[in-house]
């Protein structure tokens, strides 16, 4: 169990906030999180990448030339992979490169590494009614009041997605905002600074905690 404190849209302390994560061992966390964190890198790769064989590339039906007397090496296609325009020897093919983790394997993983993240987590009033408009500079100075520089990646968890919070934040390349049930290992583990909203932490136990 960890008390965060909880900072209003002025950066002022206003209250406590508790996470309370039913977390991996610390034996094995650091490998489950890596195994969680190398599924989702991996299965993120499309896998569609192809070339064509000597069997595959059109033409090349003809010998180009008979086999003695020209002179030169003789050649049965002109879609031999020696030849410009031939075919890939071992080249790639479409493949599928998913890994298998098992659901509870994954939210316990998903809970060790949002949980180990609790020094650079930020915890903040619910702040939507503070943007009545997007506004991109007024949430830079929120940052700026809640301890965050302006070079840090930021990961912003909100219980929904809030339209005048995203349309402030979405020309901030240094801003990833999510949903607190869309919560994902690299996120949580890519950013320097996690800000979340009281309602948001409370979303995050409801949903991960089995």
């Amino acid at each position: 169990m960890v008390d965060c404190v909880v900072r209003n849209w002025q950066g002022e302390e206003v209250g406590q906030a508790t996470l309370d994560l039913r977390v991996a061992k610390e034996e094995s966390a650091a490998h489950i999180v890596h195994r969680a964190m190398v599924r989702q890198m991996t299965n993120s790769r499309q896998g569609t990448v192809s070339t064509k064989t000597r069997a595959e590339v059109s033409g090349g039906g003809r010998k180009p030339w008979r086999q003695k007397g020209t002179g030169r090496a003789r050649a049965g296609s002109i879609r031999s992979p020696l030849w410009r325009g031939g075919g890939v020897i071992f080249g790639p093919k479409p493949r599928d490169f998913n890994i298998k983790m098992n659901r509870k394997e994954r939210r316990l993983a998903l809970r060790t590494a949002f949980q180990s993240r609790t020094e650079d987590l930020i915890v903040v009033e619910d702040f939507a009614a503070q943007l009545p408009r997007p506004k991109t500079k007024e949430l830079i100075g929120a940052f700026a009041r809640w301890g965050i520089t302006a070079e840090s990646k930021v990961l912003l968890i909100l219980p929904e997605v809030e339209e005048m919070v995203y349309l402030s934040a979405r020309n901030l390349s240094t801003v990833k905002l999510i949903s607190a049930t869309s919560l994902n290992v690299y996120d949580i583990l890519n950013a320097d600074k996690i800000v979340t909203t009281n309602t948001a932490l409370a979303k995050i136990q409801e949903v991960y905690s089995e």
